[in-house]
């Protein structure tokens, strides 16, 4: 969400709580022991704030934030691969010479990485990336991404502190559960640590033919439309209406699982999403703007690991 496009197929929470981790993987340990470093780090993280961003590790993988200029320019490298070279968008004359995916934001956000440390522990290990903008931050842009396709006044004038996320992708051979759940848990974290309210992002559907979405863009606005206070709008002349069917007849489980697994992944964790539809003709989706309160992201990630930690001890 930016997640400029959010579509790319990663995985995401199951039903309305965090999705348990997975049967032992290649990337991924399940012990007691790993279950109980892991709650060490996010307890550290509760109890100290200024202790900044601190690695969170799931086996050979690990999630923390890019420190340097090779690490930004590896995410770049990797968005580039998935959003033009898999997912067809179309990349401009600098796109394409560079084989980087970079625009003005980048500059001033903060990357969130996945790095599998089999690889390497920098730039050579990064597999996952999402990009992570507050508001102080897209005040030396000058605003937000998403601006650029929704009015999002109503967010600017909320009185607390805003993320916009997006960008975000995982390496094909990466897109098991393992890297998409320390993608989670570092958003969670990084929430907590910068006292985020709400978190928002383009999140992006395949394919620039509302009609072919009918049923996915109708569920969405009838059962996730965001309340007044939240609710951004497309631009006016971005504007898609997304209640193109009779919502009264669809099948509720299939639209939800048509949606990329990242925008159904914010949506099962409370989500919602603003008033129309904005078509992409170079990222080659249709966009939808998503917005969650934080304190349901970072809760029930809390919630979670708090419960394999009591597990882990009896």
């Amino acid at each position: 969400m930016t997640t400029k496009p959010a579509g790319a197929p990663i995985s995401a929470p199951d039903n309305d709580t965090v999705a348990p981790v997975s049967a032992p993987a290649p990337h991924s340990l399940t012990s007691s022991e790993e279950t109980l470093r892991q709650m060490e780090t996010l307890s550290t993280l509760s109890l100290n704030r200024e202790g900044g961003f601190q690695e969170l590790r799931g086996g050979t993988l690990g999630v923390r934030i890019a420190e340097t200029a090779e690490e930004r320019d590896a995410a770049q490298a990797l968005r580039y691969r998935v959003f033009f070279e898999e997912l067809g968008a179309h990349p401009d004359e600098r796109a394409f010479r560079t084989k980087r995916d970079v625009d003005e934001f980048d500059e001033a956000a903060d990357h969130l990485l996945v790095i599998d440390h089999a690889k390497g522990p920098g730039a050579a290990g990064v597999v996952g990336t999402y990009r992570l903008l507050r508001s102080d931050a897209a005040e030396k842009v000058g605003r937000f991404y998403t601006s650029s396709e929704y009015d999002i006044s109503t967010l600017t004038e909320f009185p607390g502190r805003l993320l916009e996320v997006g960008r975000s992708c995982v390496a094909k051979e990466y897109r098991g559960r393992s890297a998409m759940q320390l993608l989670w848990r570092g958003i969670a974290s990084y929430i907590f640590l910068h006292r985020i309210d709400v978190l928002f992002g383009c999140g992006s559907l395949p394919g620039t033919d509302p009609d072919a979405l009918a049923d996915q863009l109708t569920y969405m606005h009838h059962n996730h439309l965001a309340p007044p206070a939240l609710r951004i709008r497309a631009l006016p002349d971005r504007y898609v209406e997304m209640q193109r069917t009779d919502p009264h007849v669809l099948d509720y489980r299939a639209c939800l699982n048509k949606l990329p697994p990242l925008i159904k992944g914010y949506l099962r964790l409370g989500g919602y999403v603003g008033d129309g539809a904005v078509v992409d003709e170079q990222f080659n989706t249709t966009d939808v703007a998503v917005l969650v309160k934080s304190e349901l992201l970072a809760d029930k990630y809390y919630r979670h690991y708090e419960r394999r930690l009591r597990d882990a001890l009896d």
